[in-house]
């Protein structure tokens, strides 16, 4: 009887968490002798309905895979019997045997706010290593800039009040509950239920209890009164398994000592249902005990209950926000602008319809006013002096990292920092609005230049376009 597998990403199989055809381009430009240094981008084209702004997030993990990404023996013997590559020459297989990124990153640093077109990542390598850490790139920054953008709106439609991750039952697969939690902490939540994020995050790690629970005693007062004795200082009460009303007067007879956190409402009409549990908790003094509300919030609903006067200290938001229910994907895309050609750095570009972008390496550089709200951005070229604060700094050089990875905290204060710099208009949750990104005369040359060098080059295929930055 064959052994369940896990499908966990190991050491010995982090080489082929990718899609074939970064293996199969990889062996066509070994065999082509085409590995000098090229530089790929990884932005967003455009921004996604119902977004005024994303929070950069995922760099971490983007570097932990650059550092350890190998190809163990197992790995090679699976490519190597992979029906594609039985015409490759043997010497790619060992080329994949001693392979390790010796590249170098720009990013832009987790927990800023960004926006459509501007590079988050920057990758300057051979050929073949940019070529092959393309997926996993891509994967591990568009799902936690998506989460953590998502979380931000949900964090400034609770308007300072506590929002904490729940969604790790709804994720898409365990791995992605982790990473969510870490993104969601990032984008401004305060907490999260998934146990192993608080451990290898230092995430504050919350719960009260299920349903299951107080259904598994005769009465829901031994319920609650059992769990209160085992955690005395740290207990929130369900209290809308049978009857919320009567539960909240159950919470009073429970609570001793001023040692009752909250009581949690999960179900049924929550702009009502909070205000009686307020009255029902404040008339015998237990002001100190705080409503929770759970149980597939956004941040539309949020915002409408707040504007109603509920009196909802806590929100715990799972589905919408782990999954960013709205708008479930980011389309962030990772492409070749640059490449050396015998000691020379060609531009390159596409142009095809809707999916043109700027040629060349650049910078983004931010300007803002005198008290430091944000006016606009500017996409330059790496090289030009354009002003403002440039945001992409080097974080990995042949292969090393060279940053201090900063704590989950302090990513969590700048991307508050960074959005509380928004003007007020992009904050808002119900209507998007379009920040201003600028382009410096030299990359709309450089553009221009590029394009009607590649287009001169399709008429006549023999000539490859060089274009001269």
């Amino acid at each position: 009887m064959r052994e369940p597998k896990s499908l966990y990403i190991t050491d010995d199989n982090i080489g082929l968490v990718t899609d074939l055809y970064q293996l199969t381009m990889a062996a066509g430009y070994f065999q082509n002798k085409v590995n000098t240094p090229a530089t790929f981008e990884l932005f967003v084209r455009r921004m996604p309905e119902n977004r005024s702004f994303l929070v950069a997030a995922g760099l971490e993990q983007a570097l932990h895979y650059l550092k350890t990404l190998r190809f163990s023996d197992s790995a090679i013997d699976y490519i190597r019997r992979h029906h594609s590559f039985k015409r490759v020459k043997k010497e790619f297989f060992n080329y994949l045997k001693d392979f390790h990124f010796r590249g170098d990153v720009h990013a832009i640093p987790e927990g800023t706010v960004v926006f459509a077109e501007e590079p988050l990542l920057r990758v300057t390598a051979p050929m073949i290593e940019t070529q092959l850490v393309e997926t996993y790139l891509l994967s591990t920054v568009n799902f936690q800039t998506l989460i953590a953008s998502k979380a931000a709106r949900v964090v400034l439609a609770a308007r300072g009040r506590d929002v904490s991750d729940f969604g790790s039952r709804r994720a898409h697969g365990p791995q992605a509950g982790v990473l969510a939690a870490r993104a969601s902490f990032i984008g401004g939540c305060t907490s999260t239920s998934n146990v192993l994020a608080g451990n290898e995050l230092g995430i504050p790690a919350v719960g009260t209890m299920a349903h299951s629970w107080v259904m598994a005693f005769d009465t829901e007062e031994e319920a609650f009164r059992r769990f209160y004795d085992v955690f005395p200082e740290s207990t929130a009460l369900l209290i809308d398994t049978y009857d919320t009303i009567k539960g909240a007067h159950l919470a009073k007879r429970i609570e001793a000592k001023n040692r009752l956190l909250a009581v949690r409402l999960d179900s049924g009409n929550l702009l009502e249902l909070s205000k009686e549990v307020r009255n029902i908790l404040d008339n015998d003094g237990l002001t100190h005990v705080k409503i929770m509300a759970s149980g597939d919030l956004n941040e539309y609903l949020i915002d409408d209950l707040l504007t109603q006067g509920a009196p909802i200290d806590i929100f715990g938001v799972g589905t919408e926000m782990v999954t960013s229910k709205d708008q479930p994907a980011l389309g962030g895309i990772y492409k070749l602008v640059e490449q050396d050609k015998g000691g020379m750095a060609i531009p390159r570009m596409k142009f095809s319809e809707d999916k043109v972008f700027y040629p060349s390496t650049k910078q983004v550089c931010r300007f803002s006013t005198e008290n430091g709200i944000y006016t606009h951005d500017l996409l330059c070229l790496e090289d030009e002096a354009c002003g403002g604060v440039p945001l992409l700094e080097r974080v990995m050089e042949d292969g090393d990292i060279v940053i201090n990875l900063p704590d989950i905290k302090v990513i969590h204060d700048r991307a508050r920092e960074s959005i509380a710099h928004l003007p007020q208009k992009f904050k808002d949750i119900k209507n998007t609005h379009t920040y201003t990104v600028k382009k410096s005369k030299r990359l709309q040359e450089l553009k221009k230049h590029t394009e009607k060098g590649l287009r001169e080059a399709a008429n006549k295929p023999q000539k490859a376009a060089i274009v001269k930055k």
